[in-house]
Order: structure tokens, then C-alpha cells, then sequence
């Protein structure tokens, strides 16, 4: 079993992120200047009562290299390997995320529908607020009713050049 939590930063054409394994798997990848960075941080440490160490791994390596390629243009899935620290529901939601695809929107009422409780939209949308492993579990890619960009951890500048990035626009939305 791991001692800590090995994290690194890493600049994106976008800002920076922080990545963060636990032994073998990657738990933390997500933007260093956020509003709940520092609950976000207390959760996962407070979870698997280990603490933050600056240091490289290949876990982390390993999700550096896909995201570079991501914004190169070159990957549209990745396959690091995820560690999900959250409620049995923030992990439903996360995992409901990981299956829209790359491209594609979906809005928060659809989300809530497609997790079976369209009256959850608040607390789905809580969820999708509490992701740590941004870009990876693209939380960036539920947008609003009105197709406007509603708040994301990145800044909604960076969902919408995200949201470019992938070529996906209001007539790429999934449909229940």
C-alpha cells in the first residue's frame, strides 16, 4: 500500500494542472487555481490518510504523456488508469461522465435522467463540480440547457476552447 501521494505540476495550453498517484493509479488531475482546490486536496488525503508528496511516477508520467497528445490533437481516449475518491454517488456520476464521448455534450438534465433521477440535477451537477481527475473524467463536456458553459473548475474559457479542442459543439449533443 502506497505512503503518500506522489503529485506533480504540469502546464497545459490552458493552465496548470496538478497530477497525483497512489501507488499504481492516478487520483488527482486538475486545475491548480480553483475555487474548492483546497477541499478537493483534503478529501482525497483525508480518504487514504496520506498526505502530498512532490515527486514524479510513471502513473503520473504515463497521464502526461496522453495529455500532451490530447492537446496535440492526437488522443481522444485516454487509458490511465483511475483511482475515484468520492461518495458511492460523486463515483456514479464520474462514471456516467467517462461515457460521453470525445466530441460530444450532454447537459446536466440529461445527466440526471441518464443516472435515473431527473429531479438530481443539483446534486449531479455538485458531483460533476467535486471531479478530481479533470479532462480525464470530462466533466468539461456537460453544458448547460441553453448550451450556455456553466461553471467549470478550469475557468469556462478553458471548458469552451476544451469543448473546441474536441470539435464539439450545440448539434453534437448525445441524446438520451
Amino acid at each position: 500500500m502506497a505512503t503518500s501521494i506522489l503529485v506533480s505540476e504540469f502546464q497545459t495550453p490552458l493552465g496548470q494542472l496538478i497530477l497525483g498517484s497512489y501507488g499504481d493509479l492516478l487520483c488527482l488531475c486538475d486545475w491548480r487555481y480553483r475555487k474548492m482546490r483546497s477541499s478537493i486536496d483534503h478529501r482525497i488525503m483525508h480518504k487514504l490518510s496520506v498526505g502530498y508528496v512532490d515527486k514524479k511516477s510513471a502513473v503520473v508520467e504515463h497521464a502526461r504523456k496522453e495529455l500532451l497528445e490530447y492537446f496535440d490533437g492526437e488522443r481522444t481516449e485516454f487509458t490511465v488508469p483511475l483511482l475515484m475518491i468520492g461518495t458511492d454517488f460523486q463515483k456514479k456520476v464520474w462514471k456516467a461522465l467517462e461515457e460521453i464521448p470525445f466530441g460530444k455534450t450532454i447537459t446536466y438534465l440529461d445527466l440526471s435522467k441518464r443516472l435515473g433521477d431527473p429531479r438530481a440535477i443539483r446534486a449531479v451537477a455538485s458531483a460533476n463540480g467535486a471531479n478530481a481527475l479533470s479532462l480525464l473524467v470530462p466533466c468539461h463536456r456537460v453544458i448547460g440547457q441553453d448550451g450556455s458553459m456553466l461553471g467549470y473548475a478550469g475557468g469556462v474559457t478553458a471548458k469552451s476552447r476544451l469543448l473546441d479542442l474536441e470539435g464539439a459543439h450545440s448539434q453534437s449533443r448525445l441524446s438520451l
